[in-house]
């Protein structure tokens, strides 16, 4: 199971992370978002001290959904550093979204 984000904890939570952070913008509706979330949980599991995997229901915290212009479900945005390095719109297998998030790190330190 993710931990959940808040808009009340959304900066401190994701935007001051030591670490990248994968957030799922999900809700409890959407088909997809509970098809991609075993996935999550094995990601975080997997990736536990150097990258933190969180979920934000957008229903209940539609100020962050808004301020990311989150459209469609299951919306997942990679941060770093306080910054969206990508966003992922849709479900998808595992191996395809690590290397979409191993690419879009690898990306971001070519840029720093």
């Amino acid at each position: 199971m993710l931990t959940a984000v808040t808009d009340a904890t959304f900066e401190r939570d994701v935007l001051r992370s030591g670490i990248p952070v994968l957030v799922d913008f999900w809700a409890r509706w959407c088909p997809p978002c509970h098809m991609i979330a075993p996935v999550l949980a094995e990601i975080a599991r997997d990736r536990a001290g150097d990258l933190a995997v969180l979920k934000l229901d957008t229903d209940e915290n539609p100020l962050t959904a808004r301020t990311y212009q989150v459209m469609s479900l299951p919306t997942l945005i990679l941060f770093d550093a306080g910054e969206p390095l990508t966003a992922l719109v849709g479900a998808r297998p595992k191996l395809k979204l690590v290397s979409e998030v191993e690419s879009a790190l690898r990306g971001r330190l070519t840029r720093h």
